[in-house]
């Protein structure tokens, strides 16, 4: 029910949680910098495996154009390649090349790194409170990207 507050759920809380936990965690160091958008084409790629460019636009949520130049761009970085679709030849796939998924695995690394040393700051029940939510967290996420 739109704006259902249980009493132990508050979804304005969780907003502002993770608006504020997303927020500091982009802005994780890293020895490479690269645009949000460069780093989200490259998780998706990594996570979702080969894409249509129109596929890429619908999940980055920029337009044709400007996916376009960013492929052509990360390709020429030796961070994506571009391959005729088995089902249609017509048709491109982009996948992403060993090179990039070397950029989002070195930033997953820095960011459990960054993690264990916060975690290491919290108190034993906020730790076990945190590793009880993950299965939620992780569904929700899951139904967020259309997945469940």
């Amino acid at each position: 029910m739109a704006g259902h507050r249980a009493l132990d759920f508050d979804a304005d809380e969780l907003a502002s949680a993770i608006e504020e936990f997303t927020r500091n965690n982009i802005r994780l160091p890293a020895r490479d910098k690269y645009s949000f958008t460069t780093l989200s084409v490259l998780h998706t790629l990594t996570r979702k495996g080969p894409m249509r460019l129109t596929a890429l636009t619908a999940t980055e949520q920029i337009t044709q154009p400007a996916v376009t130049q960013l492929v052509t761009r990360l390709e020429g970085e030796g961070l994506v390649e571009r391959h005729p679709a088995p089902e249609d030849r017509r048709a491109v796939l982009v996948r992403v090349t060993d090179a990039g998924a070397r950029i989002i695995n070195g930033r997953r690394q820095e960011r459990v790194r960054r993690f264990t040393e916060l975690a290491d700051q919290l108190t034993p029940e906020e730790r076990h409170s945190i590793a009880a939510a993950l299965p939620a967290l992780t569904r929700m996420a899951a139904l967020m990207d259309g997945q469940v």
